[in-house]
Order: C-alpha cells, then structure tokens, then sequence
C-alpha cells in the first residue's frame, strides 16, 4: 500500500525541470541569468569618485535648464523654498535608499524591484515599482532625446546665423539619436565610466554657462525685468504653481539609478558598499547645489518672466559661448538591464552580443 501511495505521488509530481503554475498545468523554469553578463552588476570594482560623478550624471541634466522657468512660475519666496526644500528631502531620501541597500545581510537589493518585492512580496512588489521606474526612466530618455535635438538646433542657428539651410527640429533629434545608438550598446556601468565623467564635467559646464551669461545679460541691460508670476488669472496661477513644482520634482529625479550604481561598488562586511557610495553622494550634492541654485536664481533674476523654458534657448549672447554650452547637452542603463533579463529568462534568449545589439538598437530607435 505503501509503495502505491509512492508511485502514485511521484507520478502527479512535477517532472525534473517543470514549474506547477496550477493543479494539471505546468510552465518551463526561468532561464538563469548570468550574473556577469548583465548590465548592472557585472562588475563591482567602482570606487567612491563614481558614485560622485555618476550621482552627478544622472541629477544634473536638461531638466536644469528649466529651473528658472519653474522660479518664473513660482515666484521668489515660493520658488527659493520649494528648490531648498527639494535638495534636502532628495538627500534625505537618497540617503535612506543607500542604508536599504543591503539592510539585509549578505543580500544586496542591486535593482529598484527587487527592494519592492522584499518590501511588498514577489508580486505585488513588482507591479508597484517597475511601472513608476520605467515611466520615469523612459521619460527622461525621451525628454533629453529631444532637448538633445533642439540643442544642436540652437548651435546651428547660432553658428550659420542665417548662412545656412533651414532643418527641422525632427531631424537634428535623429542626429542625436545617431549617436544614442552607439553609445547604448555599451555592456554595463563600468564601460559608460569616461563618458558619465565627461558628462558630468559637461553638466557642470554648461549650467555654470547658463549662470555666468545670465550675469552678463542683466549687467549689459538697462531694460526693466519683470518679476511677477507669469500668469494673471487665478486658474493660470494654480496650473503655473503645479507645472512649476512639476519642473522641479523632474529636475530631481535622478533617484531612478541609485540602487544601480551602488551595486557596482564592492562590499563585505568589514567595508559595506554605503559608506563609499555616502562619501561619493555627499561630494555629488554639494556639486548639484553648486549647478542648480545658480541657474535658477541667477537666471530668474536676470530675465524675470521673460525666460523661456530652455535657459539657453533664451540666451543670445555671447554666441560663441552658448553654442559650446549647446553641445554639452548630449542614463538607460536599469532599463537595458530590465529588458534583456526578461528576454533571457522568460523568452529563452541567449545573452550575447547579438541580443544586446537587437534589444537595445530597437529601443533607442522606438
């Protein structure tokens, strides 16, 4: 009876190599995934000066250029507030994120997900963060593709001067995509180190740009500048105060790969991986402050209501300096890393080249 009862359990379990997913059904396994193929941490040899400049990357972007627009719409009391405010609850936060990295032991929580899951189960935690992640990430990459396209506009506009053929904004964006193109069949964050330090030294550059010639400008001008909110009617006011908290929550949103460039750096457990990640933060902050707070109070101070959405769109001269800050204008990593586990694991794909090639030339190019 006994030996029945054996059999016949053995015959309703799961053959070697399946997943029940219901009583009479059963599904492949996920496809494991290599951990040193994928794109976020393949490698932890990063030490605390990239967490600096990749932090600084990833903060100080387009999104910048559009702090004094934001201070135009909220005015100086409201807007000095709202940009104080939102340096100290984004270090705040940040804070918190790098101390969650491995608030269990001998685990390291690498990707957003996977710290949503611990908090929220295996589920529901990845439907509460992978949709917020991606639409803020896939956001960003869309917005500085064309802010991308309309700077190498302004730095032909400024250069030809009216020599030149006329192109449509549309077309300098797929010259900016062009290089997108290359750029994203880098293998993971160790291999975009030199490109996030250029970048980052570009950002500095271009909003220490936007500053310095807005203090020209105001030195120059003799015109009256108007300070006022720039809406008149009270509907306009509150939807100019939203879009104007809006730019500034946008232009902090460069948490989305916190977790990501924390999981490059090494750790054990005499060495935790928070306190070179903390040191390279708070050395990453005191440069944000120094980018952000001049461009936006300098710039709304120089141009008052006036000021166009893009600083440097408003800026005319002089010309040479703001065609090279034009240039400098040019993060999808978490979501290359997302795409290709997915293909991997549930599609069966092989991780090699050609996957990385397919996924991510198809994602820059959508």
């Amino acid at each position: 009876m006994n030996q029945t009862l054996q059999l016949a359990s053995l015959a309703l379990a799961p053959s070697k190599g399946r997943t029940d997913s219901q009583e009479g059904m059963w599904a492949p396994p996920e496809k494991p995934v290599v951990e040193e193929w994928r794109a976020i941490n393949s490698r932890r040899n990063a030490k605390w000066w990239y967490a600096a400049f990749h932090n600084v990357t990833a903060m100080v972007g387009a999104g910048v250029l559009s702090l004094p627009y934001a201070m135009s719409e909220l005015g100086w009391g409201v807007g000095i507030t709202v940009m104080i405010l939102s340096w100290i609850l984004t270090v705040y936060t940040l804070w918190q994120m790098v101390e969650m990295h491995e608030i269990v032991p001998g685990k390291r929580f690498d990707r957003y997900h996977e710290l949503g899951q611990y908090a929220f189960g295996e589920k529901l935690g990845l439907w509460i963060v992978v949709p917020q992640q991606l639409v803020v990430e896939v956001g960003l990459n869309i917005v500085y593709m064309v802010t991308g396209g309309q700077s190498l506009q302004k730095f032909h506009d400024l250069v030809c001067h009216g020599r030149c053929n006329n192109i449509k904004l549309p077309y300098f964006i797929m010259i900016f995509a062009s290089v997108q193109f290359v750029l994203s069949q880098l293998p993971n964050f160790h291999s975009i180190s030199s490109i996030s330090l250029i970048a980052a030294v570009m950002s500095v550059s271009y909003t220490a740009i936007a500053w310095i010639a807005s203090v020209q400008h105001k030195m120059n001008s003799s015109a009256e500048v108007d300070y006022n909110l720039r809406a008149t009617t009270t509907p306009g006011k509150v939807f100019d105060f939203l879009g104007g908290l809006g730019d500034v929550a946008f232009t902090y949103a460069g948490h989305n790969v916190v977790l990501e460039i924390q999981a490059t750096i090494p750790s054990t457990p005499d060495k935790p991986s928070k306190k070179p990640m903390w040191k390279g933060v708070v050395v990453a902050y005191i440069i944000i402050a120094a980018c952000y707070f001049p461009v936006a109070f300098v710039g709304y101070w120089a141009y008052g209501n006036s000021v166009d959405e893009n600083i440097l769109i408003t800026l005319k001269k002089p010309k040479w300096l703001i065609a090279v800050a034009n240039m400098m204008v040019v993060y999808a990593m978490p979501v290359f890393d997302m795409i290709e586990t997915v293909l991997v694991r549930k599609f069966w794909f092989t991780p090699n080249l050609r996957l990385r090639l397919v996924a991510r030339t198809v994602y820059v190019g959508t």
